[in-house]
């Protein structure tokens, strides 16, 4: 199975063709679970044999298969054998880099029309199994420079632009979108093949979620955030006066007059609560460290935390 689409009328542009598909691609991918040929039983069975797929090309064509399942909002599908599939295959070198690129491409075109995704779920673990594709080129090298540079726009365009705060659900499970592209942006910050201009890229989107005054995080999410922070950091691509100038813009109170209004709205209680939680763990997470750029973050993250009312 691959992901085409048709262009709708011949008088159609390329680019506006191109667009029309990214728009339409997630009601495409959700429509098409389970896969041909596989039932959740099926698929359960063979969670249960370790996604062991001895016929090299049917594994292929049941990895790009369950990109369908990402958008559902059934957990077991989606959470617990898409994901988790992909993710097996990927880390045991069970994916041939024809597969591995048409995920990459698919992946990248759900998080380019996210704001199709309603349900909320698709764009998040799209961003999750991309993060594990992002990997395999960190371990060895597969992407061009072009294609690298691409991924590290499109995630940083995601992340920065996520405003849908679900995180768990009873029945629903995890959509979780602030992590799943914090762990994207982890592991492209993770690849040395990435220049300081990139890792800026992906610096900005992050801190852009860190201090958020839509939500409260309760799911984990600013441990997430401090990931690709701190290894970025570790990268020690950027001086102490960059690190020092990077807190100072986290650090500011906008849209309150002053950190002391944080007690009087909602907003200002929840980006109080999401800037101290992710201080914390930025000072906690650096205090043994022989890397200069962590101890840079140490010294910031603790000189913050007593800024804040």
């Amino acid at each position: 199975m691959t992901n085409t689409c048709r262009i709708p009328t011949p008088k159609i542009s390329r680019m506006a063709a191109g667009f029309f598909c990214l728009l339409i691609s997630p009601v495409w991918v959700f429509a098409q679970c389970p896969p041909k040929g596989h039932t959740e039983a099926s698929l359960q069975l063979l969670k249960k044999s370790d996604f062991s797929v001895a016929d090299d090309n049917a594994r292929q064509i049941l990895a790009t298969g369950l990109l369908t399942c990402l958008a559902s909002p059934n957990p077991v599908l989606r959470d617990g054998i898409a994901f988790e599939a992909m993710s097996f295959w990927l880390r045991k070198e069970q994916l041939n880099q024809a597969t591995r690129q048409q995920l990459l491409e698919t992946l990248q075109s759900n998080l380019a029309g996210n704001r199709s995704d309603k349900a909320g779920f698709l764009a998040p673990f799209s961003a999750l199994v991309l993060s594990e594709v992002a990997r395999t080129d960190r371990i060895k090298a597969w992407m061009t420079s072009e294609q690298r540079n691409q991924l590290v726009n499109v995630t940083a365009n995601y992340l920065a632009g996520i405003r849908d705060y679900r995180g768990f659900d009873d029945k629903q499970g995890w959509r979780h979108g602030v992590a799943h592209a914090s762990d994207l942006a982890m592991q492209l910050a993770l690849n040395p093949a990435l220049e300081k201009k990139q890792l800026d890229a992906l610096l900005a989107a992050t801190t852009r979620q860190i201090a958020i005054t839509e939500h409260s995080y309760i799911h984990g999410e600013s441990e997430r955030l401090l990931r690709p922070v701190l290894y970025i950091a570790k990268r020690e691509l950027h001086s102490e006066k960059e690190w020092q100038a990077w807190m100072d813009q986290l650090m500011q109170p906008a849209p309150l007059a002053k950190w002391d209004d944080a007690f009087a709205s909602s907003a200002g209680l929840a980006k109080r609560h999401n800037a101290q939680s992710f201080l914390l763990l930025m000072h906690v997470n650096t205090l043994q460290t022989e890397n200069k750029s962590w101890q840079v973050l140490n010294r910031l993250s603790l000189e913050a935390l007593k800024k804040l009312p």
